[in-house]
């Protein structure tokens, strides 16, 4: 049930109000509509029954001169996502304390089936041209969306004529091997009906340093964006002919360590981190390769309707770095502890996704949306060094039609709609790793049906002012990955796992929101379940176990911004979650989320400031509040206490253009706070080499030349 208790304090504090472009528009001036296309078709946010965020351009731009990281600008703007883990893997970056789906134009990023928490890094930062998040359990486009949807939007040319772009960014601590660049060179080019955009890059990263003058400790084994480097290729080639057009997207993206550094354990009777030393870890380097390729194409006026069709692929393949960890011996290929090897995860997709919007069919204000998804992926791991099988290959399909209706009556937009999930998976027999036992597993079938529904309502109360309630549900798997690969008992078949069934996961949320000319703002609490959801626990070996229990999740946000002067903004954005599950099924909902699945209260204030005329200054503050939790708490011999220090973070950066060009500089952790981060600070099982440190003071600086 709604609690009005905390949406009232959330309604309370919306004093603060949102501009997308600050100190660029009149007091008086109204604010463009912002239009969110991850609900499948261009909405007003004003007509979305829920919580949307949207990341603007000059926001992206801002926060990529402090961090080329994509989740350090999600953590910034978005109240519910979890902090930056500052590495390539996003472990414990959540969404409101569950797993979103990552999309990039539409097309799906994440490996839920057999997820490395490596899909964050799949594209370079600067073809993205905004974030869309829709918050909260969706369906709408697919698997997976358990926690919301996370729409990157690549950049396409918007004006005539051919415009080349020289963009370079480098970052120091002033340190040794702590210098970080990229630079990178597109071309976008219209003329007629044609338009072009292709962007190429090449980045080099170096080390980082703590706020003590200690190495940061590289992740050998996960992955990690220290001491790396990549490239990314991207085209984006499309024809208007009349109301019809033909886009077709190509990106190749490339990421891999280096192997210049080792990493030094945590001693934590010293209260010393995990540290970095010169030196190559075992193995080859962990890297990230992802191919995306997109066949778009939209009719505005197809019998009096817009239609739209994709094709899609994705390859993604991960090497994670070489252990000889427990999990990996097998005494037939070498003495016990001797044997070391490292996984890889591919994940191949492709797809189609067909979509017609069709306004005043039947009833004058009924516009229907009517569409059909269908996926194809086959995921697995193995590990490269002897070819063995971890995760045997899973061959998923799912087959989806769905209809949005939404009525519009005068201040009252009501919306709704059903999706059916038809899904089949294959797996062939396999036998597990030796750690396990090796046995054989019988391979199998599952197949899931199931119809997934949403409803809402948006009533524009009064001018400026709307508010909306909604209901909305979620389809999802469990890691399989995982499952299959932990079979440690004879005699077993996939088809007969009950761990295989489905997440499905229920949203409720209540929120108000307010837009005028001087800024806007939104409050919001929800409440989402599972009552077969899965939480992550790690077992006294260290390894991951996933157990299939209830799992409720509540929480309240509010952000906003207003215009104090035309030359200053000031913004703020608090989020609470309030994560609860069991022991185990059947057991009382007593046990608070862990920092892998849920955030700590998180307060971001900024203030946006235009001293001269051409010349944008952001000063942001973040802080985490501390958080202890399950205190005495036990499962079998796995503690699951944890305990959090919060930390409060400061960052500056700026942006002036000149005749020359765009100059901007950042500055990260301005007070050069020591500080070690909320996962790996709060996670009961403290692993020696993943007690990681965040990075002290940082200095950045870019450069943009358009010709």
């Amino acid at each position: 049930m709604l609690r009005p208790r905390p949406l009232a304090r959330a309604v309370a504090l919306a004093c603060l109000a949102h501009v997308p472009a600050w100190g660029q528009e009149a007091p008086d001036e109204p604010l463009a509509e912002v239009v969110v296309t991850a609900t499948r078709n261009a909405k007003s946010v004003d007509k979305i029954p829920g919580a949307v965020s949207v990341i603007t351009p000059r926001e992206l731009e801002t926060q990529y001169l402090l961090a080329d990281d994509p989740s350090a600008a999600l953590a910034t703007y978005v109240p519910g996502y979890a902090p930056s883990r500052q590495k390539i893997s996003s472990t414990g970056e959540s969404l409101r304390g569950r797993t979103p789906l990552i999309l990039l134009d539409g097309v799906p990023q994440s490996n839920p089936l057999r997820s490395g928490s490596r899909e964050g890094y799949f594209a370079d930062t600067a073809i993205i041209e905004r974030i869309e998040v829709i918050n909260g359990a969706s369906a709408i486009q697919g698997m997976g969306a358990t926690g919301g949807i996370i729409n990157y939007i690549t950049k396409r040319p918007r004006t005539a004529g051919t415009e080349y772009t020289v963009n370079a960014r480098v970052s120091n601590q002033f340190r040794h091997d702590s210098l970080d660049w990229k630079t990178g060179v597109s071309v976008a080019h219209k003329a007629g009906d044609f338009d072009v955009f292709a962007y190429a890059s090449v980045q080099r990263r170096g080390m980082a340093y703590d706020g003590t003058g200690r190495l940061v400790g590289i992740d050998a084994l996960q992955g990690d964006t220290l001491d790396a480097g990549g490239q990314d290729l991207f085209v984006k080639l499309g024809r208007d002919f009349g109301d019809q057009r033909v886009q077709l997207t190509v990106n190749r993206f490339y990421f891999r360590g280096r192997s210049d550094y080792r990493t030094v354990p945590a001693d934590f009777l010293r209260g010393t981190p995990t540290t970095s030393a010169p030196g190559a870890p075992p193995g080859n380097p962990p890297r990230n390769d992802v191919r995306t390729a997109t066949l778009d194409y939209r009719h505005a006026a197809l019998f009096s309707g817009s239609f739209t069709a994709q094709l899609f692929s994705q390859d993604f393949t991960a090497l994670f770095g070489g252990s000889n960890t427990s999990t990996f011996q097998d005494v037939r290929l070498a003495p016990l502890g001797q044997l070391y090897d490292q996984s890889e995860i591919h994940a191949d997709k492709y797809g189609a996704k067909v979509t017609w919007v069709r306004p005043d069919l039947l009833v004058p204000g009924l516009e229907w949306t009517l569409g059909i998804d269908h996926l194809r992926d086959r995921s697995g791991q193995r590990m490269a060094a002897t070819n063995r099988t971890w995760v045997p290959t899973l061959d998923f399909t799912s087959t989806a039609p769905f209809v949005q209706l939404e009525y519009e009556a005068g201040p009252v937009t009501i919306r709704g709609g059903v999706r059916r999930e038809s899904a089949h998976l294959k797996v062939d027999t396999y036998t597990t790793l030796w750690a396990y036992g090796g046995f054989t597993v019988q391979g199998g079938e599952r197949s899931f049906d199931k119809a997934v529904k949403n409803i809402g309502a948006v009533w524009r109360f009064a001018p400026k002012w709307s508010a909306f309630l909604s209901s909305s549900e979620g389809f999802g798997l469990p890691d399989v990955g995982i499952v299959l690969r932990g079979v440690n008992r004879p005699n077993q078949s996939v088809d007969q796992l009950f761990d295989l069934q489905p997440v499905i996961t229920r949203n409720q949320e209540i929120g108000v929101n307010w837009r005028g000319a001087r800024g806007s703002a939104g409050a919001s609490f929800y409440d989402s379940r599972s009552k077969l959801g899965t939480v992550m626990r790690i077992n006294a070996e260290g390894l991951g176990v996933l157990d299939r229990v209830p799992t409720t999740v509540r929480g309240w946000e509010v952000s906003g911004e207003v215009r104090v002067t035309r030359t200053l903004a000031a913004s703020a954005a608090y989020a609470k979650t309030m994560g609860r599950t069991a022991l185990a099924a059947g057991r009382p909902m007593d046990v608070a989320l862990g920092a892998r699945s849920q955030a700590p209260d998180k307060l971001v204030l900024a203030a946006n400031w235009t001293p001269l005329p051409k010349t944008q200054l952001r000063v942001q503050a973040t802080r985490l509040a501390d958080r202890d939790i399950n205190i005495g708490r036990t499962s079998g011999p796995v503690n699951l206490e944890e305990h959090f220090r919060g930390y409060t973070l400061a960052d500056v950066a700026g942006t002036v253009d000149s005749r020359w060009g765009r100059f901007g500089f950042g500055i990260e952790n301005v007070a050069d706070r020591h500080y070690i981060g909320y996962y790996p600070q709060s996670v009961n099982f403290k692993d020696p080499l993943s007690y990681f440190a965040g990075r002290g003071r940082t200095f950045s600086a870019s450069y943009t030349r358009q010709f």
